[in-house]
């Protein structure tokens, strides 16, 4: 399986190279060279059925602005199929991964996700980072009564019977940052995100604790998304001195971002960050020594212990090198795989009504604990952790909830109705995208 490191590479990546290359991930297993052949004998000797196999449609960025967080995403769900695979498949069929680029563009991830769904006939599609590509690939799975997998802490405000929603909801990671914030390190806030639908709505979110705590959002600031000039911004942090940073900057935005910061002697200590779409990976790429201090909002940290994370952390670097690391958004896809496995193995089909149905209340031992899907509303029971950075790029845990807590897609600051109408304004000011497109 060292072929599968070549993931770890950033860069611009050439589909039809990359296709290939993913789907030689598994050329480690032994294939019975018969033309009549059915089946496929794996190296522990599983004997699975290659003439019907479940086939996984994976659908992130591996090229643009959020390849740097996106394709280690493909690297967990592909181990998470290998794993089972290995373990005889799912109903005793082979799980095989058809794997397509979002090219951090929405109409892409929409064009794509209908392209796994029609051409290639895939059972179930994993996929999406930003909310920008989920609320564009969104009306196609429910103009198909598709299945996608998402994957990553989200602004809520949304429940779908086509999406399972294995991210944070906002009651799951950054109101209770908000609050954590408060007490340990001040009430003056300065907002910054990039300017697309999720940073948007969860700082609608934040300001609304933030009211409700008795706290002041000293500034509010965005940029599109691969923006790298934050000198504006940031000379309005030093004017304004906030005691805490909350960060929705996406994407490789983000290493200029910090840059800006250290180059103006902005240090952690004296008015630290807390990012909520930065992980170890991004730390790995940004540089620990840039974020020392830092902290972030996840369910999920590599540096957690427990039986389950060891042997998923031990797996995960077994096949593609002891210096990776694991992010939330990593182990969300992961699990994903495994809750639909399992699923699928309780329905006895790969039939998308009853699967659906089987994935309702479904629960599994995850890496970040025991997680459960709530039959209301698709969301995952999750333990919410902050953890600070550092100095090797991993974290402390600071604070967790310790049990996992059930999501609340839409935060009470207002009605459902006011929230949708929120979006829809969003929409229509961006000229019906769910990003801001720069023009």
């Amino acid at each position: 399986m060292n072929k599968m490191v070549i993931l770890g590479i950033i860069g611009i990546i050439i589909i039809s190279i990359m296709g290939i290359a993913f789907l030689n991930l598994f050329s480690n297993n032994t294939v019975i060279n018969n033309e009549e052949s059915n089946v496929i004998l794996d190296e522990s000797g599983v004997i699975l059925d290659s003439d019907n196999p479940v086939k996984i449609g994976i659908l992130h960025s591996l090229s643009g602005t959020m390849a740097i967080s996106e394709l280690v995403v493909v690297d967990a769900v592909l181990l998470a199929i290998e794993e089972i695979n290995n373990r005889g498949g799912i109903l005793g069929r082979e799980i095989v991964p058809i794997i397509k680029d979002g090219q951090s563009d929405w109409d892409v991830f929409a064009n794509e996700a209908e392209s796994l769904i029609v051409d290639e006939e895939v059972d179930v599609v994993f996929g999406g980072w930003t909310s920008a590509s989920r609320k564009t690939m969104k009306p196609v799975f429910e103009k198909h009564d598709h299945l996608l997998f998402y994957p990553v802490q989200y602004e809520g405000l949304e429940s779908s019977p086509n999406i399972i929603y294995t991210g944070a909801s906002p009651n799951q990671q950054v109101i209770p940052a908000v609050e954590w914030a408060s007490i340990e390190l001040g009430n003056k806030f300065f907002l910054v995100g990039s300017d697309y639908i999720f940073p948007r709505s969860v700082n609608e979110i934040i300001k609304g604790k933030i009211l409700e705590l008795g706290g002041i959002v000293v500034g509010e600031e965005y940029k599109i998304l691969g923006e790298k000039d934050f000198k504006d911004i940031v000379k309005k942090i030093e004017q304004t001195q906030p005691d805490v940073i909350l960060n929705t900057i996406n994407g490789d935005s983000n290493i200029e971002f910090f840059k800006e910061l250290r180059d103006n002697k902005i240090y952690s200590y004296k008015i630290p960050t807390i990012s909520f779409s930065i992980a170890e990976n991004e730390i790995r790429l940004i540089g620990a020594e840039s974020m020392q201090g830092d902290y972030a909002s996840w369910n999920y940290f590599q540096s957690i212990g427990g039986e389950h994370n060891l042997k998923f952390v031990k797996s995960f670097q077994d096949t593609y090198g002891a210096h990776r690391v694991i992010s939330d958004p990593m182990e969300a896809g992961y699990v994903g795989m495994y809750l639909y496995a399992k699923a699928v193995e309780s329905a006895q089909t790969t039939d998308l009504v009853d699967v659906r149905q089987a994935l309702k209340g479904i629960t599994f031992h995850a890496p970040e604990g025991i997680v459960g899907i709530d039959p209301q509303n698709n969301h995952l029971s999750k333990i919410i952790r902050i953890g600070q950075i550092l100095p090797d790029g991993q974290f402390k845990i600071v604070s967790s909830s310790e049990q996992p807590i059930k999501a609340k897609p839409y935060p009470e600051y207002k009605t459902k109705q006011q929230w949708n109408s929120f979006l829809d304004n969003l929409f229509n000011q961006w000229n019906k995208r769910w990003a801001n497109p720069g023009l």
